[in-house]
């Protein structure tokens, strides 16, 4: 359509909702192309999944819930899109078909779609609901501000009131904080989820969330906040008197429409509950106005979920482009099943859920049929109201976590709703039963007790039009459709084209399953690929490895890569350097191997935020001698290094400097301690109780079984980190059952565990053998790591994959303990030649010139440069903060400083022979030179060098010179860049430019070789007067000072509290501390009845 005869829409709000409409309505509209939309959003972000917010507490960035990135916007062909952020629409006028923004600009619609969502409700009429410490829990806004106030309440109580989805997720975001000593949840009803649960199943998420460390206090209203002089949040009480201390409250009671601009326009909207009133079309009171998503009103009703308002979009959107070809769809009583895991707790529920209770509001016509009576007037006020017409299947288990209640027609002939907690396995083929109230072809318990099938569920016997995504209505038949055309040939391109997996993300395993089996179905293969430079998984180039006996990158290039002569990249060199190291374990600082290393293994230690490193000396078991923690601490006060007890029971000395390596681990060497692989994705450590050693209640001896275990297993690398642990009873000291591999002394030996890990994405370990006796241990573990060495993707961890393992703990069972493959022998041989190869990597580099050779600061000279500042906190010296957000972005366009220097000369800065052999190396061979105080990267690579700053602007840390060069295939064999080791920011070594970060750039400088072979080759950099070099990249400019930092995590807390370090003024006691504030604590003599000697103590 001519571009003057387009009808423009004007979206208000750019919300979940708001962006559904305008995603359907681009697709509808491709090709006829009627409308240009213009999107007005009043949050300075583009949208993002507010379903996904606890994530943010995770990775901090609001990027990560973009649901399109900002590309996605601007691409848009045609002007058919443009978006304005930070816009506030304060005004309709229906009369001019005008919008006003609260800049004063005006924007005409012809069709004006209002999708402004909802507000989250505070309290207004409870005094105090103003005071610093309140928040409510809806945007990203809301959560920086709740991280803000948060990181200065470390040991206060964190208060969460409402307990319904979004009070549980508060919940949960607040303990991810790890800033409050408690989290307590307040719900006015007598369970938590009242709106989804019933009584039983609420009890029974309040049992869980509290064992999860979360008080929940029910049946309690808020009756006023209390605050402190300066309005600030002491606690609050409750209407029945009773008081609780807390520093921060958060209000999740639920949302209100925010139908204001629309009753400012003269809209008709709803009365009690607000919303903007729309008839079965949409459209609001005025013509050419509608709403959708949570400020419209239906027929009464207002819905505070995502999955109503996207099929309003699907129905507008519809209508807006399909109509004149086919009759217009009406808005129909929407789905509110809901399906999420809050607090670890898998929660669901389905169709009409409490018709049990409030009676069905529907019927399936066929069971309407069966007669229903009217009961008569009379006996209905004399007697009450008679049963509901239905009949309510329950199962519940204590010892598994649960319960699950369907509800059925009086025959038993048709599903209307129900809950589940614990097991949610059967929602997905649940729902399209009430939905398409298709009559059951089975007896009622089937559906609650049938047998589960083994292994992965393929979805195979579900039907096209079956639900996966109920946040964006994407079904079955829309996976298979696109797979089957050829539009999505990956499951990112599945989550793009049909937005599945894009909202909660709780689909995403049965769409990866759907998909898999499809392509699979049509003979296509599904590609693991490691990275764009093979078209192998990290298995299959595992097996060519292996099989061809390839023992460098160069030769693995050459057999399996897209391209023989390519530099590879950062996710490819490392996997090969730890498949060699899985197979060859030569030393990784080896020449040819040290170019793979990435960030840790690079110098046999974890590089820190000021690009110091860490030293952690292993401590089999945890058992250390006197006299080797005697040297532990004499080496850390010599070096002047920040100790701390690791949470794997050893000890880890920082801020180490890459010169000081050498001298601390011999002198740890020579008191005969090793590497603890701290660095590496090998075996950490395997924690132990004290078991039979001296526990009156072991049963095994758990020590001496970790420290075995530890011992064969150390140095050896995988493709990723491995822990174990060890208990010597069913107590569970160890927390044996969640490490990769675990063991539980029994009477008759011990039982293992597998598959299990702790992180961002924990997993409870599974059962693999039962009562295993001490001998036959070893066997089984070599077996089962070998296994998961073999075949296991980059950086997988036990975890993820067995879960992804076909036949999943049955089939690993078959495989380790029945020999299923035939390869137990092999597992074995490999696993007992891999431990025999053990060699100390600490030693060896102390032994080995070559490498020692490298543990220098600066390649020209002897002099050094501190990167970062440091001060002293807890009586230790670490380093300043980092300054809050980006450092330099958009401020130092370093990469075009090349065209700002007064002049430029050449000017020698190392011997050519420094690069020796760079050209037959992966990763060439690079150099950190010093420059009066400025700081170069030097590197030669396939014949060419390249000079840059040493500075990454990301953080402003001095690392580029050890980060990892590649290419991407398309730019071989020119352009190689270079990954800074901290956050993977690719910087391009000719250019400056970054890869991956356009916030970001470097500056890089010409170089060449110079001289004659009898005189000594030189490298020359061409720089600028030393003056403007320093003044432009000087580390004293750059490196990170005290001051810079916001204002520190707990000052406000520690002038509350009173807190001067760990002396105190006073002698230890009972009295709380604190410049005269009130904690609202009483000492402990109060509280048993004034003292009077242990006889009076409580029995804690």
């Amino acid at each position: 359509m001519a571009l003057g005869s387009r009808k423009r829409i004007v979206v208000v709000g750019l919300g979940m909702v708001g962006i559904s409409f305008i995603e359907k309505l681009l697709k509808l509209d491709a090709r006829t192309r009627a409308y240009d939309i213009v999107v007005i959003g009043e949050e300075p972000h583009v949208a993002y999944n507010r379903v996904g917010l606890t994530s943010f507490f995770e990775h901090r960035k609001v990027e990560n819930l973009y649901l399109n990135p900002l590309s996605w916007y601007e691409g848009v062909l045609d002007g058919a899109l443009s978006y304005h952020l930070n816009s506030k629409v304060t005004d309709i006028h229906p009369d001019k078909k005008s919008v006003v923004c609260d800049n004063g600009q005006e924007v005409g619609y012809d069709i004006l779609v209002l999708a402004t969502g909802s507000d989250a409700l505070l309290p207004r009429h409870t005094p105090g609901h103003d005071a610093a410490g309140v928040f409510v829990y809806r945007t990203v806004e809301d959560l920086d501000k709740l991280i803000a106030f948060s990181a200065h309440q470390k040991g206060t109580v964190g208060a969460v009131v409402g307990g319904g989805l979004l009070g549980l997720e508060a919940a949960k975001a607040m303990m991810d904080l790890e800033c409050f000593d408690k989290v307590k949840v307040i719900e006015r009803n007598r369970w938590v989820l009242s709106r989804q649960l019933d009584g039983d199943a609420g009890g029974m998420v309040v049992e869980q969330v509290q064992n999860l460390g979360v008080d929940v206090l029910l049946s309690k209203r808020v009756g006023k906040i209390d605050v402190d002089e300066n309005n600030s949040v002491k606690g609050f009480f409750f209407e029945d008197g009773d008081y609780m201390s807390c520093s921060t409250i958060c209000f999740a009671i639920g949302v209100r429409p925010r139908d204001e601009l629309a009753r400012k326009a003269g809209i008709k909207c709803a009365d009690r509950g607000g919303g903007i009133i729309v008839d079965d079309s949409l459209q609001t009171s005025e013509p050419d106005i509608y709403a959708i998503g949570e400020c419209a009103s239906w027929q009464g009703q207002t819905f505070g979920l995502i999955a109503p308002g996207v099929e309003m979009a699907d129905v507008l959107t519809f209508n807006l482009t399909q109509a004149e070809l086919h009759q217009p769809r009406l808005y129909k009583r929407p789905d509110l099943s809901t399906k999420l895991k809050l607090l670890g707790v898998e929660v669901a529920s389905f169709g009409d859920f409490f018709a049990d209770r409030d009676g069905p509001k529907y019927l399936p016509a066929r069971a309407k049929k069966g007669g229903q009576t009217t009961p008569d007037r009379v006996k209905t006020l004399t007697n009450g109201l008679p049963p509901a017409p239905v009949k309510a299947l329950t199962y519940k288990d204590p010892f598994q976590n649960v319960y699950k209640k369907y509800i059925f027609t009086m025959d038993g002939k048709y599903l209307l709703g129900g809950m589940m907690i614990g097991d949610t396995g059967d929602y997905v083929k649940l729902v399209p039963l009430v939905k398409n109230q298709k009559e059951l072809d089975m007896p009622p318990a089937q559906l609650i007790l049938g047998a589960k099938k083994e292994g992965a569920d393929d979805g195979d016997d579900l039907d096209d039009d079956t639900q996966l995504c109920s946040c964006h209505n994407v079904t079955k038949g829309d996976v298979v459709k696109v797979t089957k055309e050829g539009t999505c040939k990956s499951i990112g391109e599945v989550k793009s084209c049909t937005k599945a997996g894009t909202g909660c993300g709780g689909c995403m395993p049965l769409v990866t399953s759907i998909f898999n089996k499809t392509m699979k179905d049509m003979g296509n293969e599904v590609k693991n690929n490691l990275c764009p430079h093979f078209m192998y998984s990290r298995a299959d180039l595992y097996n060519i490895i292996m099989v061809k006996r390839l023992k460098t990158f160069p030769e693995v290039m050459k057999e399996a890569g897209v391209d023989p002569k390519s530099l590879g990249c950062e996710a490819c060199k490392p996997t090969l350097g730890s498949i060699f190291s899985s197979l060859w374990n030569k030393h990784v600082m080896d020449k040819p191997h040290h170019g793979l290393q990435d960030t840790n293994d690079r110098f046999l230690g974890n590089i820190q935020r000021n690009g110091t490193y860490s030293v952690i000396p292993r401590v089999s078991a945890g058992e250390i001698t006197p006299e080797k923690l005697v040297v532990i601490g004499q080496v850390a006060k010599d070096y002047k290094l920040y100790t701390k007890i690791t949470g794997g029971q050893r000890i880890d000395m920082f801020g180490a400097k890459k010169q000081d390596l050498l001298d601390i681990w011999k002198r740890l060497v020579d008191a005969g301690m090793e590497s603890g692989h701290a660095y590496a994705k090998s075996l950490r450590t395997v924690k132990s109780c004290v078991g039979t050693t001296w526990c009156r209640y072991g049963i095994g001896d758990s020590v001496g079984m970790a420290v075995r275990l530890e011992e064969r297993y150390k140095s050896i690398r995988a493709p990723h980190k491995i822990k174990g642990g060890v208990s010597g009873c069913v107590r569970e000291c160890a927390e044996a059952q969640n490490k990769d591999f675990g063991l539980i002394a029994t009477e008759k030996g011990f039982n293992i565990f597998v598959g299990g890990n702790g992180g961002a994405k924990p997993r409870h370990s599974e059962l693999l053998a039962k009562d295993v006796p001490p001998t036959e241990v070893i066997p089984i573990l070599d077996r089962y790591l070998m296994f998961y060495i073999r075949t296991a993707d980059k950086l997988q961890r036990t975890a993820r994959w067995l879960e992804n393992l076909p036949g999943g703990i049955a089939y690993l069972k078959d495989v380790i303990l029945h020999d299923k493959l035939g390869i137990n022998a092999s597992l074995e041989a490999q696993m007992s030649e891999l431990v025999d190869s053990f060699f100390d990597e600490w030693a060896e580099a102390i032994n080995n010139p070559s490498i020692a050779a490298q543990f220098k600061q600066f390649a020209n000279t002897s002099d050094t440069l501190e990167n970062m500042e440091l001060e002293v906190d807890r009586d230790q010296l670490r380093p300043v903060m980092w300054p809050a957000g980006s450092n330099t972005a958009g401020v130092d366009d370093f990469a075009s400083l090349k065209t700002k220097w007064s002049s430029t000369t050449w000017m020698p800065v190392l011997k050519a022979s420094y690069f020796k052999g760079a050209d037959n190396l992966p990763n060439g061979i690079s150099a950190t030179v010093k420059i009066s105080d400025t700081q170069l990267a030097v590197f030669r690579v396939r014949g060419k060098y390249y000079a840059t700053q040493q500075m990454c602007p990301h953080k402003r840390a001095f690392i580029l010179s050890d980060g990892l060069v590649g290419t991407t295939p398309s730019e071989e064999p020119s352009s190689p860049w270079i990954s800074c080791p901290h956050h993977k920011r690719n910087f391009d070594m000719s250019d400056g430019s970054c890869k991956n970060d356009k916030g970001f750039s470097i500056a890089t400088f010409e170089v060449e070789e110079r001289g004659r072979e009898d005189e000594g080759i030189m490298v020359y950099v061409k720089l600028p007067p030393v003056e403007e070099l320093d003044a432009a990249l000087g580390t004293k400019k750059w490196m990170v000072k005290k001051g810079e930092a916001v204002k520190g995590q707990f000052e406000e807390l520690d002038e509350r509290i009173g807190f001067k370090g760990r002396s105190r003024s006073k002698k230890p006691g009972v009295k709380a501390v604190g410049g005269g504030v009130n904690l609202g604590r009483r000492p402990v003599e109060l509280m048993v009845g004034g003292g009077g000697g242990c006889g009076n103590a409580p029995d804690w």
